[in-house]
């Protein structure tokens, strides 16, 4: 069993050796690291460190907060770890996958987020259901409006391209496309 360290700033003008310090002393042999901001899907470090490790490894961090972006994500990178049988062990919360403890600490964690996830959902159900029953329909305006559409097809009648309707518009040409596009398929 292994040890394996993982450490994460988010600027430059931060330093890792506050992690890497408390991940040397609590064994580890290598230790990964990244300036990179926790929101960046792509972490080299992180990515070295998950290559690294190997069936019955351990891969510690400092606080939970410097490997997954979000509840989700540092669910899901712990479970995928625990199917390649590598433990899990964050210093500050004091959870430690290679216990019976810390498995039920971290499934805890995993039904609330899951919890959340559920709650956002009917919240965000409920919000489009009341906004409908209101009569608001989502999403943005559509940057073509009745009378734009109007004036496009005009302005193409006497000979303009679209790229020119739509600059005298001061609309994009994808979006007059679509709107002629959706005109033409109606009066079909």
């Amino acid at each position: 069993m292994a040890l394996i360290g993982y450490a994460r700033v988010s600027t430059a003008e931060q330093d890792t050796a506050l992690q890497t310090d408390a991940l040397r002393k609590e064994g580890c042999k290598r230790i990964f690291e990244d300036t990179i901001s926790g929101a960046k899907a792509e972490r080299p470090g992180l990515t070295a460190a998950l290559a690294y490790l190997r069936d019955g490894d351990v891969l510690v961090v400092w606080r939970l907060d410097r490997l997954g972006r979000s509840l989700p994500h540092l669910i899901e990178t712990i479970s995928t770890l625990e199917a390649r049988g590598v433990g899990f062990r964050s210093l500050t919360e004091n959870i430690d996958t290679t216990t019976p403890g810390g498995r039920l600490i971290f499934h805890v964690f995993g039904a609330l987020g899951q919890f959340e996830r559920d709650l956002i959902r009917e919240r965000t159900k409920a919000g489009l259901m009341a906004a409908a029953a209101r009569g608001r329909k989502g999403g943005r305006k559509p940057v073509v409006t009745a009378e734009k559409l109007q004036r496009a097809q005009g302005y193409i009648a006497s000979g303009l391209n679209v790229r020119e309707a739509a600059t005298r518009l001061k609309i994009g040409k994808t979006a007059l496309y679509a709107a002629l596009q959706a005109a033409s398929e109606t009066d079909s």
